[in-house]
């Protein structure tokens, strides 16, 4: 589980941002604040892994929160969602070591896709042993936000590449086998479109699929990312 401090002044925002990210498998919102200060005050007491939070503060910008936190040795994690477009202040949110950039108004899409290209990136780097290049390719490209879309370029008529993308994580994230209507509840999905995707990815031979017999009733469909699978 990934705690997560959402930090912006419009009241609003904060609380659509908070319903986002509680609603992501994997992440609950430990605190919002509305100040610099108040967010500092909370990074220190509650060590959130990942802050949300805004550029235009009423107390201080975004910057120097990440500056004091840094100098403070918190060791968090930043994703700016702000409508801060200047080149420089973008510029130095990247050299304080920011995970991701998204620049407000966004879909709510956009920032669940960037939710789980970090837990895929602290996936990645959480393995124990030596990282491949491949490896660590997968995790920088996570970086900015995007999780690896399936391979395949050519999606069927109403299917999207970013939906596409968020699937292919949650599959690729799990330990076990998935079921369309698992896959649903973790994406938000209906079990018809979840299955969709599902199906869609074992059509491209990005996944398995195996049937699993019950005491009554069809067999369920469950769904395996190949990568996942030991060699």
């Amino acid at each position: 589980m990934c705690d997560v401090l959402v930090v912006d002044d419009d009241f609003m925002v904060a609380r659509a941002h908070e319903r986002i990210v509680d609603q992501q498998p994997g992440f609950t919102v430990v605190g919002v604040a509305p100040t610099g200060t108040d967010a500092l005050a909370q990074i220190a007491q509650k060590a959130p892994r990942l802050v949300l939070l805004d550029m235009y503060l009423p107390d201080m910008t975004g910057l120097d929160v990440i500056r004091r936190a840094r100098e403070a040795g918190h060791n968090v994690d930043f994703l700016v969602l702000s409508a801060a477009r200047e080149s420089e202040m973008v510029t130095a949110a990247l050299q304080g070591g920011i995970v991701s950039y998204l620049l407000k108004p966004f879909k709510i899409t956009e920032l669940q896709s960037r939710l789980v290209g970090y837990a895929e990136r602290r996936r990645l780097l959480g393995r124990t042993g030596d990282l491949s290049q491949s490896d660590l390719d997968q995790a920088l490209a996570t970086v900015s936000g995007t999780p690896s879309a399936p391979a395949v370029l050519t999606f069927p008529k109403g299917l999207s590449r970013e939906t596409a993308a968020l699937a292919a994580a949650a599959l690729r994230g799990s330990d076990v086998d998935l079921a369309a209507s698992e896959c649903a509840e973790r994406l938000g999905l209906s079990r018809v479109v979840a299955r969709k995707y599902l199906e869609f990815f074992v059509d491209s031979g990005q996944a398995t699929v195996s049937l699993r017999y019950g005491q009554t009733g069809r067999p369920q469909r469950r769904y395996a990312w190949v990568a996942a699978r030991p060699s």
